[in-house]
């Protein structure tokens, strides 16, 4: 182009021959003459041939001379590579037709098989034939613009976390606001019913509010049957939360996650955002503390567009929700028999209970991650829910009056083998010996409501005082001379008749057991 440019100038400015413009500019003549009479044609032609950018003579001052290309073929697209792209297209469409439509070869897959077989050719020239050949037309979308307090998308994730030592996916529920990009997040350990009810809980808590209407995918927990190609019925669940937060839900097509393309972008960006900088955590917890601090850091940005951070977009969206018609009880009850080894069978995991209900019919109420267990509408324990395999949650309080006739299978007992690890260093320390004293102990700690802390303290004070040894006559008389709220009295001095009383006491429970 610069080089057409110095061949005019030089010809009509300076009035150069061809053949001194060739010597100065160092190229052919033939060329140099070809370039003033492409200028001639386009001068002579008419307006609207230089209208015209399809015509060698309507892109001229744009880009100058230029080689026609037009019927050139592709040399390196033999017959036999032909063969392979169409074979390949073949297979997909028959994969596509029988349910494998994920496992159809992609262009780059088809590539590479051409080039197992010896053969050479470019992937862009590859994807040009393909296009051509299928006559692939891309998808066109239109923007959404989106009301205050309208629209929120919800859509599930997986993240890969190290918990006490152990990598475990997790699942994270995650909500995004379309108005004001506002994200929230929660984990749970599966993608249940339960986790998916307790999310919205959390969320419409967290906000305030409720949005008029919650997008979901094909997800399972939200939609119980398809009835025919667009007819979709909701779950029993969803239809719980929308009739007490009183929103309107709406199902996208399938395979379209664009028709919620707010929510499928932040499930990517909480995941990298928050856990590529940390995934490892002592317990799942901490791991959702983590989560919920690094969320409110995010939301406070400030858009690159500089426009309104998400959080102050809220602010201004809580005016148009919905109000929150408080926390909905989100559980599934269960009738469940208690076994013999006083314990409920749930999803093949077991939890203790309180020794006399053995046989008995009680009621539970699951929780996504606690089980609350009720007898004649009392609770009567609770328990961290499992989602292990056949384990079990053995409580020692709950056998105190069984192992008070069986004082024998404490030491070898599940039950004993759970309990906190102080408890079960005094037993090996003190109690050994004596299993029915030490279940006495626990008895008198249940029935006066004795804190395990006030117990340990205790314990520790009289091995101190007593290293010869302790019974558990000692520490119920100790704690039964303790008041249950510690008096804030100033000490000058060693209480004389304190130190007597406690002596007489000892005395006393050593003539009872020798007698």
């Amino acid at each position: 182009m610069e080089t057409s440019h110095q061949i005019i100038l030089l010809h009509y400015r300076e009035g150069l021959s061809i053949r001194k413009i060739a010597s100065q500019l160092n190229i052919h003549r033939k060329t140099v003459k070809a370039r003033i009479d492409q200028h001639e044609r386009y001068k002579a032609a008419s307006v609207a041939e230089k209208e015209d950018p399809s015509t060698a003579i309507g892109q001229y001052l744009h880009k100058g001379a230029s080689y026609d290309s037009s019927g050139r073929g592709k040399r390196k697209m033999t017959p036999a590579i032909i063969a392979i792209i169409t074979e390949c297209l073949q297979e997909n469409e028959v994969k596509k037709h029988d349910g494998r439509q994920k496992q159809q070869l992609r262009r780059i897959d088809i590539h590479e098989r051409i080039l197992k077989g010896g053969h050479s050719i470019s992937y862009s020239v590859l994807c040009d034939y393909i296009q051509k050949t299928l006559c692939v037309r891309k998808e066109t979308f239109i923007r959404q613009a989106y009301a205050a307090g309208d629209v929120c998308e919800f859509d599930w994730g997986e993240v890969k976390l190290k918990i006490d030592d152990k990598y475990r996916r997790y699942q994270l529920a995650v909500f995004t606001s379309a108005y004001s990009n506002y994200r929230f997040a929660a984990l749970f350990i599966r993608q249940d019913t339960l986790s998916f009810k307790e999310a919205h809980i959390n969320f419409f808590e967290h906000i305030g509010g409720v949005f008029h209407q919650v997008v979901y995918d094909n997800m399972r927990v939200a939609i119980a049957e398809f009835v025919g190609k667009t007819e979709k019925h909701p779950t029993t669940a969803l239809l719980e939360l929308s009739r007490w937060y009183q929103f309107q839900w709406r199902f996208c097509n399938t395979a379209r996650g664009n028709e919620k393309g707010h929510v499928e972008r932040s499930v990517e960006y909480v995941r990298r955002k928050v856990f590529a900088f940390r995934d490892a955590f002592a317990s799942l917890q901490e791991a959702r503390e983590y989560l919920r601090d690094r969320l409110i850091e995010l939301n406070e940005r400030t858009a690159c567009n500089g426009q309104q951070s998400p959080a102050s977009l809220l602010k201004l969206e809580r005016a148009h929700l919905y109000s929150h018609p408080g926390d909905m009880e989100c559980f599934n009850g269960e009738h469940l028999r208690v076994d013999k080894y006083s314990t409920i069978c749930l999803s093949t995991n077991r939890y203790s209970v309180p020794d006399y209900l053995c046989g008995r019919m009680i009621f539970v109420k699951v929780y996504a991650s606690h089980l609350r267990i009720y007898d004649d509408n009392q609770v009567v324990c609770t328990h961290e829910r499992s989602y292990e395999r056949h384990s079990w949650q053995i409580d020692l309080n709950h056998y105190l009056t069984t192992l008070q006739r069986k004082p024998g299978a404490v030491t070898g007992s599940v039950a004993l083998k759970q309990a906190p690890a102080w408890l079960q260093s005094m037993y090996a320390d003190h109690f050994s010996h004596d299993p029915r004293g030490f279940i006495e102990l626990l008895q008198y700690c249940q029935y006066n409501e004795v804190p395990d802390q006030r117990l340990k303290s205790c314990v520790q004070e009289l091995c101190r005082q007593y290293p010869s040894g302790i019974t558990a006559e000692y520490v119920m008389a100790t704690l039964g001379n303790q008041p249950m709220v510690p008096v804030m009295v100033e000490h000058t001095g060693i209480d004389p008749i304190e130190v007597r009383s406690m002596q007489n006491l000892l005395e006393m429970s050593m003539m009872m057991e020798f007698n």
